[in-house]
């Protein structure tokens, strides 16, 4: 018979311990109580599933997100084909992807150290936001955030221009970091 387990890991915590973020002790704490728990090694076992079905997406290049650099070292020495562009803020550059790229990274330099949270805003055109990803990861002493794109929907989509923005914030307060322009061209010879 199944017993409900009298005090449930959080997800949070869940994440922390696959992460291996959590100190020795606490992390020993949770091995004995997963070890004779079904309940939360059940709830383990889809965390741990779903972050390897997020993983297969980025890896495909299916899904805008943002990664570290120790991703982008693993991809490349499983042999995965990156483009990278790299731009400085108030920067532009011109970017393609190639029929064979599996993933396009964008690196926005920035001012990090310090910062508590940062925030990636995409715009139109004509400046209009049309997505914001919130507090994402990054690497204060690399001085960028790495940002993948879908490259399915680059590969399609014709040349244009998209706008970049990355802001730090405090609270309710924040401060433009850097804007950065793309400007897109479809491979030479699509068609």
């Amino acid at each position: 018979m199944n017993r409900a387990c009298a005090s449930p890991i959080t997800l949070a915590t869940l994440a922390e311990y696959w992460l291996g973020e959590l100190d020795a002790e606490r992390e020993a704490e949770l091995d004995e109580h997963l070890l004779g728990c079904g309940e939360c090694s059940a709830a383990l076992a889809g965390l741990a599933e779903l972050a390897g079905g997020v993983r297969a997406l980025v890896r495909a290049g299916a899904v805008r997100t943002v990664v570290t650099d120790a991703f982008l070292e693993r991809l490349a020495a499983a042999g995965r084909k990156v483009r990278e562009y790299r731009v400085p803020p108030g920067g532009s550059v011109n970017c393609t992807v190639a029929p064979d790229d599996d993933l396009l990274v964008s690196r926005l330099e920035a001012p990090l150290a310090g910062l508590e949270q940062v925030d990636v805003v995409l715009l139109d055109i004509p400046g209009k936001p049309y997505e914001r990803l919130r507090d994402v990861p990054f690497d204060a002493k690399a001085g960028a955030v790495v940002v993948t794109e879908r490259v399915d929907t680059l590969r399609a989509a014709p040349a244009g221009r998209v706008r970049v923005q990355l802001y730090a914030v405090r609270g309710e307060a924040e401060r433009l970091l850097g804007e950065y322009t793309f400007n897109h061209a479809p491979w030479p010879g699509r068609g």
